[in-house]
């Protein structure tokens, strides 16, 4: 990155909030292409890409010192099964089998992952066909369960990453996943989580990907509001089942080739597909750009699941309480928490500003060396960000209606100390 340029654009950390998130069609569906690691910095990035909400594909150099890139690999572009059962042989993975529908997505199942590779190599040699169907590895956490292993390393443009800053802070999950699948494997139509952005690099292999701009997924809803499962299938030229369906647009096409960085904006809906056997390492994640993206789908989530039991709000006392645990449980998040995860958020950015990065932290991936790295001004912008979401939070007539005593420190002492840092960050 360059950081020279990066400090000292000041205008570049101006407030994005009239800076239009939503539904957007690139010109002839075209997808901006990277080629050269030298010339693109996080600025560029930032600008081009993470505020307008737009897709792009970065080049097979940016991933080439990987080294899953060197050891997942043979010399001919293929999975390295050898080496992955070396290493991994002893794991338990996540397994979906793509053959068949559950509710909008695959079942999935936990095998050994010695197990699965050799379904793996029969599958291929059965001329992909098999009993058990077209199985598909997808969402392992092998950063969290392999530490110590040499896989990748998270380019600086994806490192303002404020979810698994936070989930690795409570140690309970990440966001980090590694998927593993035969040509023919595929994921059905969704968005990311909380509407997240996401990246993913393929290791090996090619990917065909059917991305659809933020708004665009309300002409593919069924009678009911029902998304499809396979945006794909001929039922959708139903106008009986999907009468808005001739009013969306064509999707925008990518084909991603072996080492390249996919980089999906927040709310895009989106399909993908194995064209050939392929490894591929994904992360999602939030940050200043999107986050009031995250917190208008959690208003949604809400919204919609106090519609579903609406019936039972006179006679349940804790009525409020209950939408919250099922909305965590659909979502993962609730609103006591999402108010933790920003608090964790900012007062990570008011300990770099205001005591600096000590030696022994800054030597570390550590989410605080990842903050100074990208500078003050990008602490000030996303602290900016958070105080914006934190008001709109506070002034949640759901959020009131909670048991807000046990936060601390109280939303309203959080925000003040947000503005005086942002204030004295920039006198």
């Amino acid at each position: 990155m360059d950081r020279a340029t990066f400090a000292c654009s000041t205008a570049f950390f101006h407030d994005y909030s009239s800076s239009s998130q939503g539904a957007f069609c690139l010109p002839g569906g075209h997808v901006d292409f990277i080629e050269k690691v030298e010339s693109f910095t996080y600025s560029d990035f930032f600008r081009d890409y993470l505020i307008p909400n737009h897709p792009c594909i970065f080049s097979a150099k940016f991933t080439e010192d990987w080294g899953s890139r060197r050891n997942w690999v043979t010399w001919d572009g293929k999975p390295n099964f050898d080496h992955l059962l070396q290493k991994f042989g002893e794991a338990v993975v996540p397994v979906a089998n793509c053959d068949v529908k559950e509710y909008n997505s695959n079942p999935k199942e936990q095998l050994p992952f010695k197990e699965y590779i050799n379904y793996w190599k029969e599958y291929i040699k059965n001329d992909y066909h098999s009993s058990r169907g077209c199985l598909y590895l997808k969402d392992w956490h092998l950063s969290r369960a392999f530490p110590e292993q040499d896989v990748y390393t998270t380019p600086v443009y994806f490192s303002s990453d404020w979810l698994n800053e936070y989930w690795d802070a409570i140690a309970v999950d990440d966001y980090r996943f590694v998927y593993m699948g035969p040509k023919g494997s595929w994921t059905p139509f969704h968005a990311d989580v909380f509407r997240s952005y996401s990246w993913s690099a393929n290791i090996c292999g090619r990917k065909k990907w059917l991305l659809y701009p933020a708004g665009q997924e309300e002409y593919l809803k069924d009678h009911h509001g029902n998304l499809p499962f396979d945006v794909t299938a001929p039922g959708l030229q139903d106008r009986s089942v999907y009468p808005r369906y001739n009013q969306s647009q064509p999707p925008v096409e990518i084909v991603q080739e072996a080492g390249e960085i996919v980089f999906i904006p927040s709310g895009w809906h989106h399909q993908v597909y194995n064209l050939e056997d392929t490894i591929s390492i994904n992360h999602n994640w939030v940050n200043g750009c999107n986050v009031a993206i995250m917190w208008c789908f959690l208003q949604d989530e809400l919204a919609a699941v106090q519609r579903e039991i609406s019936e039972w709000k006179i006679p349940m006392d804790d009525w409020h309480l209950q939408c919250q645990l099922i909305m965590k449980s659909c979502t993962g998040i609730d609103y006591k928490e999402f108010y933790n995860f920003l608090k964790v958020i900012a007062e990570n950015r008011i300990s770099v500003l205001e005591n600096g990065l000590d030696d022994e932290a800054s030597a570390k991936n550590t989410p605080k060396a990842a903050i100074s790295t990208l500078g003050m001004l990008h602490a000030v912008f996303d602290l900016k960000r958070t105080v914006k979401v934190l008001t709109s939070l506070s002034a949640n007539e759901d959020f009131k209606k909670l048991d807000l005593t046990s936060l601390s420190p109280p939303p309203e002492a959080l925000l003040h100390h947000l503005k005086a840092a942002i204030d004295t960050a920039l006198l």
